[in-house]
């Protein structure tokens, strides 16, 4: 039980920032921008360290990486969990604005939580040994997809002034985790 709290975290992390949104903003549509906003912010460095576990706890054995590594299925569960509350907040932040969305701009995003849902639902030893070799193949597209939507969402606030130090954070904080996967994987093809 000691090693779930990283459930827990993301799930309260998640919980906090939609309330600190809704007790913010100036009215319905404000409030619940903030919380989609600020909920999808929070995910991001839970998302980052189930990201990097493995490769982290690969360069620093002997580090709390390597505690990390052994409870990578909990940080993405909480991951999960906190995303799920950005999900709530972002369906909610649609109603309480009235914008309306093309099938076509839901599809990436709509995708990539159907890839973290189907990662939860097989983030088992029993599902691991259902799947076999597709567990394996799931987990790392599904992982490496998240990655890429998190990365193009702030990339594409670097063009606007006023999102562009949003974007700076949010694009330098994936890409250093994407260099420090690639760093992992170089060590262990030379070792």
């Amino acid at each position: 039980m000691r090693h779930r709290w990283p459930l827990l975290l993301g799930l309260l992390a998640g919980l906090a920032a939609l309330y600190a949104g809704l007790a913010t903003g100036l009215d319905a549509a404000d409030q619940w921008g903030r919380a989609a906003r600020w909920t999808a912010r929070i995910g991001l460095p839970i998302f980052l360290l189930t990201y990097i576990a493995s490769s982290a706890g690969r360069l620093w054995p002997d580090s709390w990486f390597r505690d990390m590594w052994r409870n990578r299925r909990w940080w993405g569960l909480g991951f999960a969990a906190c995303h799920t509350v950005h999900l709530y907040a972002l369906i909610r932040a649609l109603e309480a604005s009235g914008e309306v969305r093309t099938l076509a701009s839901l599809v990436p995003g709509g995708t990539a939580y159907l890839l973290i849902f189907l990662m939860v639902l097989t983030s088992s030893d029993a599902a691991m040994r259902a799947l076999g070799r597709n567990w394996k193949r799931l987990h790392r597209f599904g992982i490496h997809y998240v990655w890429l939507i998190f990365t193009l969402a702030y990339s594409l606030r670097l063009g606007d002034p006023l999102t562009r130090p949003e974007g700076i954070y949010g694009t330098t904080l994936c890409l250093a985790a994407a260099a420090l996967r690639f760093v992992a994987w170089r060590k262990g093809k030379t070792v």
